[in-house]
């Protein structure tokens, strides 16, 4: 069973990387710096999805669980290296759209496949040290909120947005930034004890506001916030889908929050 599906994901990436259309348009057809920041990118997922492979081999997941792992690394790597990656260097929409798909639907779908087992027995334990201060953040909801709040806001100030869209090696680091918060997060809120929540609900309804909030920022301003060369009307575009297509795994969440928490108190009484 292990073997058909990292062939299907190595296939994948391959046709991704290799298909005149990719290569028209992802980092490894640009500039030199382009051409290494997209190199570490390409890097870092197959070492991500490697140690994976080799941890299933020792610690077997589930079908579904190993076929969702997979399918959401073709799609980060098509996120981060195809098409959509040349369009956010000139479009705040496509920017933001790339933004959300690292956010809002790679970052918790990773989390729903439960990889940790398999990334454990594949190598992490290695580097236990670093995880320990990680396991202990992820019990509360609240403070990975914060840290990924931070990266949102911090990376969407002008100047740092725009640093990020003329330096492929910052773009590649504003990635990692989002990945990684966004992984705590949602860890936090998703895998969350009975007991947390109510504070994991919390965390997800606060950043649902403070993103929305800063959509709606993008959607009102009256002039282009980061670049005179890109038009309000797409930077208007950026704010609606943080603010409207961003706010649906927020609430998603909520409410199946809401259901486990109905759930618990129903059985204790």
């Amino acid at each position: 069973m292990n073997v058909p599906v990292p062939l299907l994901a190595v296939v994948a990436i391959a046709l991704l990387v290799i298909s005149n259309d990719a290569l028209a348009h992802n980092p490894f057809s640009g500039s030199i710096e382009q051409r290494i920041a997209g190199s570490i990118s390409a890097l870092l997922l197959l070492s991500f999805w490697w140690v994976y492979v080799r941890g299933s081999n020792r610690v077997s997941p589930g079908f579904n669980q190993e076929l969702g792992f997979y399918l959401i690394c073709v799609i980060c790597g098509i996120t981060i290296l195809g098409p959509l990656d040349e369009l956010a260097s000139n479009s705040t929409a496509a920017h933001m759209s790339q933004h959300m798909l690292l956010i809002v639907v790679i970052a918790p779908l990773w989390v729903l496949t439960r990889p940790l087992p398999q990334l454990v027995a594949g190598g992490l334990r290695l580097m236990l040290p670093f995880w320990k201060p990680l396991l202990r953040l992820v019990r509360q909801p609240m403070t990975t909120a914060y840290l990924h709040g931070a990266a949102i806001w911090i990376w969407h100030i002008p100047w740092f947005y725009m640093l990020a869209v003329e330096s492929p090696g910052w773009h590649t680091f504003e990635h990692a930034c989002f990945l990684v918060t966004a992984g705590l997060f949602w860890w936090a809120v998703l895998r969350c004890s009975s007991r947390n929540l109510p504070t994991a609900a919390l965390a997800l309804l606060f950043t649902l506001m403070h993103t929305g909030f800063l959509g709606a920022i993008l959607t009102f301003a009256r002039l282009p916030l980061y670049d005179e060369s890109r038009t309000l009307a797409d930077q208007q575009l950026a704010g609606l889908i943080m603010w409207v297509a961003g706010a649906f795994p927020y609430l998603l969440g909520i409410s199946w929050l809401a259901r486990r928490w109905y759930r618990r108190h129903s059985h204790d009484g």
